[in-house]
């Protein structure tokens, strides 16, 4: 009885942790509206582990995807064949182990309505949970000078099971999306 009681709070843990973590930054001084075209810098993905478990040609392939279908809404065209863009663009695919501390309380008096009540002894269980965070973080470079202009990063929680490929590629593209959904800045 009392392991499945520790199931539930940290399933309430999880179901919190389950929200995107937007960040993004950017030079205030430069023109925005002046960036009409991109291009990759490369390498294009950059991974964090260098870890063959991670790094895969599918994977890269859904976040180029994702990262030109936003850049394209927000009226930025591929530079031309072979040719610089006003804008060269970085994503890095990040992945973080975490641990958290999850607190349990059994026994203790409860009080009733009208005063009476009962208890026992009270104990609190403390366990420790580890879970991995997975961050998409895209840059974006000044064609001309190479320095950084934006960035943004979004982090969540990745699931204990493995996502279907179709899974895959909806969460990276609402990720990035959302990595996304501020550029340009105002």
């Amino acid at each position: 009885m009392f392991p499945r009681l520790l199931l539930i709070p940290l399933m309430l843990f999880l179901a919190a942790c389950q929200s995107v973590n937007v960040e993004r930054d950017f030079d205030a001084s430069r023109d925005f509206g002046a960036y009409r075209s991109w291009s990759w810098q490369e390498p294009a993905l950059q991974y964090r582990p260098d870890d063959p478990r991670i790094k895969s040609d599918l994977t890269e392939q859904r976040i180029r995807d994702a990262i030109t279908q936003q850049l394209d809404q927000r009226g930025l065209r591929p530079a031309a064949a072979g040719g610089a863009g006003d804008l060269k663009v970085q994503a890095w695919l990040i992945i973080d182990e975490r641990q958290d501390q999850v607190s349990t309380n059994y026994g203790g008096y409860w009080g009733g309505y009208w005063g009476g009540g009962w208890g026992g002894p009270a104990y609190t269980e403390t366990r420790n949970v580890d879970y991995k965070v997975a961050t998409i973080q895209v840059d974006l470079f000044d064609g001309k000078d190479g320095k950084l202009v934006w960035r943004g990063s979004a982090e969540q929680v990745m699931r204990q099971s493995p996502p279907t490929p179709r899974e895959r590629e909806a969460a990276i593209h609402t990720t990035v999306a959302k990595v996304l959904g501020q550029y340009p800045p105002q």
